[in-house]
C-alpha cells in the first residue's frame, strides 16, 4: 500500500498545474455571479434599528477625532510660533 502512495506522491493534482479544463468567459461570468449571490445570502443584514446605531457611533467617534486633530494642530501651531516667532 505504500508503495501505491509513494508513486503518486509529490505529483500535482490536476487542478493545480493548471490542465483543468478551460471555460469560456460568459460560463465563469455566469459562475462567478452565481457565487456572488451564494455568499451575499449567507449574510446577516443589520436590522434598521442596528444601522442607525452604528451610523450614530460612527459619526461621533469621527467628530471626536476631528475636533481632537484640530485642537492639536492648533495647540501645536500656538507653541512653534511661540518658540520660533512669527517670522
Amino acid at each position: 500500500m505504500t508503495a501505491e502512495l509513494e508513486g503518486k506522491k509529490g505529483r500535482p493534482t490536476p487542478s493545480r498545474d493548471g490542465r483543468g479544463v478551460k471555460q469560456s468567459l460568459p460560463s465563469r461570468l455566469v459562475r462567478y455571479l452565481r457565487e456572488v449571490v451564494a455568499e451575499l445570502r449567507k449574510v446577516i443584514w443589520p436590522t434598521r434599528k442596528d444601522l442607525v446605531t452604528y451610523t450614530l457611533v460612527v459619526l461621533v467617534f469621527v467628530s471626536f477625532m476631528v475636533a481632537l486633530v484640530a485642537g492639536l494642530d492648533f495647540a501645536f501651531g500656538k507653541a512653534v510660533f511661540a518658540v520660533f516667532g512669527n517670522g
